[in-house]
This record gives structure tokens, sequence and C-alpha cells, in this order.
């Protein structure tokens, strides 16, 4: 087995997510030196600079899974590219959510037309695929003009293949879980699980790079989702979030514990009639981020989500 690469452990202070890391990515500019790491036995992740987002490849015997595909058919063309330096044998696809920087390269690269995702991010794609974009590249044209660009003209192709609990996938001899756990940054996230290397994909249930983001999130329901997550972990367990560096089962915990203490004030806002803005001023993460989350669960308590 590949000996396993560094993570990151639990960090008090997590540098944000910058929309401006690495600008590059966008029409007709590649990002140069990508490559896959190794973090676990024929698993290997690729941190794009863009956004900073997460591909993960899952190689076995004459095959591969490739978990999300990054945000537009240029920067698939480079995710495959960086693919085939690892393996060439074919693969199947994931989208561990609906967001477009993990899963609108998805057209790019799904050759074989197997793309396995969620029930509720396939929908989402497929009835609200066009509003969706159009929110999107609005959100992204002061940051990321190229990228914003590129995004208006991107297909939207909707995961082929959906689960809605569990799925278990063949790849090349090597058994991969797809579960979702529960709602949490979206409706519809999943965790793609390679048991034989105690490895977890977790998409945007775990962040590292910056805070959660919860414009999509329902933040009553993630904590026991993540605590779901954490069940599945062992003190050796590689989980790969869907922005920045691998972590260890104690980071999970201690988002566990700030998500949690986040639901708890917003439930006791609610409770008492506090606006939102009040409860954002004492919650975890701060500013527009702890904003947007009381608003929305708010909105969960009130039965608007």
């Amino acid at each position: 087995a590949a000996p396993r690469a560094a993570i990151r452990r639990r960090s008090r202070r997590r540098p944000a997510r910058s929309a401006k890391m690495g600008a590059t990515g966008g029409r007709g500019i590649a990002v140069t030196g990508l490559a896959f790491t190794e973090v676990a036995d024929r698993v290997y992740v690729l941190r794009y600079p863009v956004l900073d987002v997460n591909a993960t490849l899952v190689v076995g015997d004459g095959a591969a899974l490739l978990v999300d595909t990054l945000s537009s058919p240029s920067q698939a063309a480079e995710l495959a590219e960086a693919a085939r330096a690892v393996t060439t044998d074919p693969w199947t696809l994931v989208n561990t959510h609906h967001h477009f920087d993990h899963c609108f390269g998805n057209g790019a690269l799904a050759r074989l037309g197997v793309i396995w995702g969620h029930e509720a991010a396939a929908a989402l794609l497929r009835e609200r695929g066009e509003e969706l974009r159009r929110a999107w590249c609005a959100e992204w044209a002061g940051a990321q003009p190229a990228l914003a660009a590129e995004l208006a003209d991107t297909p939207i192709v909707p995961p082929t293949h959906t689960l809605r609990r569990e799925q278990r996938v063949d790849v090349g001899g090597r058994t991969v879980l797809l579960r979702h756990l529960g709602r949490g940054h979206t409706a519809g996230d999943l965790v793609v699980a390679v048991p034989d290397a105690d490895v977890l994909v977790a998409g945007d249930l775990v962040e590292q790079s910056g805070p959660p983001d919860f414009g999509d999130a329902y933040p009553l329901h993630w904590p026991d989702t993540l605590a779901a997550l954490a069940g599945l972990t062992t003190p050796d367990t590689v989980v790969v979030p869907g922005h920045g560096e691998p972590v260890d089962a104690r980071f999970v915990a201690g988002q566990h514990a700030e998500l949690t203490a986040l639901a708890w004030m917003i439930r006791d806002g609610h409770a008492d009639g506090a606006p939102a803005e009040a409860v954002a001023r004492r919650a975890p993460y701060g500013g527009e981020t702890a904003l947007t989350a009381v608003r929305r669960g708010y909105a969960e308590l009130s039965g608007a989500l």
C-alpha cells in the first residue's frame, strides 16, 4: 500500500477560500502543472486552484471512478489529462452534489454515459439548471469573469444514474459505497466511501479551506448528517473535503461541534423571536456566512424549507 499522505488536523483558524485563488482556469486559460496526489492506496486527489476544489480518482483493476468534474469543459479537459497520467482505464463519474464547481465538467467527461448522483441533485440540475446557471454567472462575474463567461455556455448534464440512500459500485474489483447520509450542505449530498483504503470523500459536507457554505444548506440537519459521517471514520481515515486539504476524524469532529453550536443558536434565536442579524453576530463563522445560515435555519423552522 502507498504511504498515506499528510492530512490536516483540526485548526481553529482556517484561511478563507478566495474567489480569486489561482486567477486561471477560465475560457482558453490553462492551469499548468496539475497532478493528482496519492492520499491512500490507489486513491488520488487533485486540488484545482480555481475555487480550491477537489476531484478524487479511485483506481481499480481495469476501471476507475472519478468524483466531481470541476466547473467547465476546459477545467474538465485539464482534469482528464491529469487523470490519464495516473490511469488509462475507463471511468465512472460521481457528483457529490449539484453545485457547478463539482459537476459542470460532466459533459466533457461522461464518455461512458454513467454519472452517479443523488436524486435530489439530478432533479435540481434537470428542472432548475438554467435558473441556477444564471445565478452563478451573476455571482462570479466580478471575481472570476472568465469562469462566469464559460459557465454561461457550458452544457448542463445531470447525473444519469441516481440513488436515494446507498449504492454499491464495483471499481475494478474494489467496492466503493455511495451514501446519502442526510441533508446538509444541500438536499442531495453524497459521501463516497472507499473501505479498503479507509477514505471518505465528503464533498462540501466538510470544508477545510474556508467556512461551510450555507447558500443551499439545511443548517439544522447538517450536524446530524456530519455526525453520521463521523461515525464512518477511524483514527486513520483520510477525509477528502470539497475544498482544501485532506483532513482527519478530529477535524470532522471539530466542524461538527461548530455546526451543532450554530444550530442551537438558530433554534434559540427563533424561539426568542430574535432578528437573524442579532443571532448571526454571535454565531460561529460570523459575517454574511453566519447570516445566511441563520436565515436558512429560520426558514427550516418556519416550514419554508
